[in-house]
């Protein structure tokens, strides 16, 4: 057996970029359309889910969903420049690594709930879970993974969905303060 290589390849830590560039194409491409094409079914589909939620997601248009997709492209640079210069040891990188590789299990289960496509359904399985588990045996690998613990995995879930909550605010100023385009 090889020893454990401590030098982590930028495919690694830059490639989180490249999967969420890839992904998130995915979601400007359909998912606005989808959302206005879609919410009257799903509206009746589950009826407990509270109306404002509706709402908000049809409030979301091209604009401001393409704006806020370009904040969360921010965010996950950052995670990537921080994870490629600190050889994949930081936990900004780690924690946007599994939040990416968790919220693809989060696509497909809406796709189930849906009962068919939803935006982000199509590559979660064949580029956001694949890469997410990928990168994180490399880290395994160089021993310098940190250790999967309920805390962290729920962690990696709040931090994706706070950087979701935060691009889309983000965008819906941005877009207010320019108005139409």
């Amino acid at each position: 057996m090889s020893k454990p290589s401590h030098e982590i390849s930028p495919l690694v830590t830059l490639g989180l970029f490249a999967a969420w560039a890839l992904h998130d194409a995915e979601e400007v491409a359909f998912g606005p359309r989808w959302v206005r094409e879609n919410v009257p079914v799903l509206r009746t589909r589950f009826p407990r889910v509270p109306e404002r939620v509706w709402q908000a997601m049809e409030s979301v248009d091209e604009r401001e969903f393409a704006v806020a997709v370009g904040v969360m492209g921010v965010i996950v640079a950052a995670a990537s420049a921080e994870g490629h210069r600190t050889g994949g040891r930081s936990a900004f990188f780690q924690g946007a690594l599994d939040g990416f590789g968790l919220h693809g299990l989060v696509h497909l289960a809406q796709a189930a709930a849906a009962r068919g496509y939803t935006p982000g359904s199509a590559t979660s399985p064949v580029i956001v879970i694949p890469f997410a588990l990928w990168a994180r045996g490399r880290l395994r690998r160089a021993g310098i993974r940190n250790p999967v613990t309920v805390r962290r995995t729920l962690g990696g879930l709040a931090v994706a969905g706070a950087a979701t909550v935060v691009s889309h605010a983000v965008a819906r100023r941005v877009t207010t303060v320019t108005g139409p385009a």
